[in-house]
């Protein structure tokens, strides 16, 4: 057993019944203390992937074994790509197959793919059982593991079926994020970001002034920007759960970022990357609707490719490309009546969610698009 190194951060999720937390940190995914006091059942399922299991299934295996008699495990192919009914299907088959019960716990070892699929498959296996999110990405850590979000992806739309279905916890083992390639790191670090602009500008001038820290994915940097994120996450979900209002903001850049994966096909382009692209056309749009001025607008868009991120958007139709951006995005889950809405910086540090005229956001994407 690996000792702790560092100190062990706890952020609370407040939902009632439903609280749970989020526990951040270095070697937390081996240790058979992170999984104490989880609800009670004999067998347990890891959902992971072909890229993440012969990393870490072992230790959390391990470290389940003085929890669960039986511990299952599923495999499922790396990608956003493979966030479908057919692998979702497959988290089922491994369940019926072991007769597992209403009391079986799962856990989902992986990013936001696993995280959504195995949240999704809890909520509807015997029409709920527990999940613990044991995220080993960036992405996860900062955003997708959190708030109880999970659905799989449509060839129309992202995350169009889903459920909103709560995590019993959160472990975010910060040693995980070492193994991360460049550009999945790079794809974290947009989540984080658009933290600053939608509700604290010291955070993001922290951002700005650690981005070095972050690419070089230092322990004590990491472990700032993963607790803070989590932090403003959680004080939104707690008024918000269900995104019938202010928890809309965290989308900011979705809109047009879920558009670019939709047009290009899921996996093309990560999640992170499109989001960090549609920041950059969102910022756009909320100076051309006078609410921020060009100078936030660039300083914005500077720290995003200093992150690593594209942005500039893709072309996903040489004959109209902004009719094809605004077909993708009526799919958008904010959509009211048929009208777009967009998350938009109403001053820097705010936030705001409202649709624009149809001209200015035909403008954005002809002027962002390559």
């Amino acid at each position: 057993m690996i000792a702790l190194t560092t100190p062990i951060e706890t952020v609370r999720i407040d939902l009632a019944d439903r609280s749970y937390d989020i526990l951040i940190g270095e070697n937390l995914l081996g240790q058979a203390a992170t999984y104490g006091q989880l609800p009670k059942a004999s067998a347990a399922l890891i959902v992971s992937n072909t890229t993440v299991s012969p990393l870490y299934e072992a230790a959390l295996r391990q470290a389940l074994s003085s929890h669960y008699k039986v511990i299952h495990s599923v495999q499922l192919p790396d990608g956003e790509a493979h966030k479908d009914w057919v692998n979702l299907n497959h988290i089922f088959d491994t369940l019926l197959a072991h007769a597992c019960d209403r009391k079986t716990v799962l856990f989902a070892l992986g990013g936001g793919v696993v995280g959504d699929m195995t949240g999704f498959a809890a909520a509807s296996f015997m029409r709920g059982v527990p999940f613990v999110q044991v995220a080993t990405t960036l992405l996860a850590q900062v955003d997708s593991s959190v708030g109880g979000k999970t659905a799989i992806n449509h060839p129309m739309g992202k995350n169009m079926i889903g459920a909103f279905y709560q995590p019993q916890r959160v472990v975010c083992d910060l040693g995980a994020l070492k193994t991360l390639p460049a550009r999945e790191l790079s794809a974290g670090l947009a989540e984080i970001i658009k933290y600053g602009p939608i509700a604290d500008m010291a955070f993001f001038d922290w951002i700005d002034t650690n981005m070095a820290a972050l690419q070089a994915c230092e322990t004590q940097a990491m472990a700032h920007a993963v607790k803070r994120s989590c932090e403003i996450k959680a004080l939104v979900v707690g008024q918000d759960e269900r995104e019938s209002g202010l928890r809309a903001i965290l989308n900011f850049g979705h809109t047009f970022g879920h558009a670019i994966e939709a047009g290009l096909g899921f996996g093309e382009w990560l999640h992170g990357e499109a989001v960090g692209c549609g920041m950059v056309m969102a910022a756009h749009l909320s100076a051309d609707m006078g609410l921020i001025d060009v100078a936030f607008v660039n300083r914005l868009t500077d720290l995003i490719q200093r992150a690593g991120l594209p942005i500039q958007g893709p072309v996903l139709n040489a004959q109209d490309n902004a009719g094809h951006y605004l077909a993708l995005m009526q799919h958008d889950k904010k959509s009211i009546a048929g009208d777009i809405q967009f998350v938009l910086i109403d001053g820097p540090g705010k936030a705001r969610v409202s649709a624009a005229p149809e001209a200015m956001v035909r403008a954005v994407i002809d002027r962002c698009c390559a």
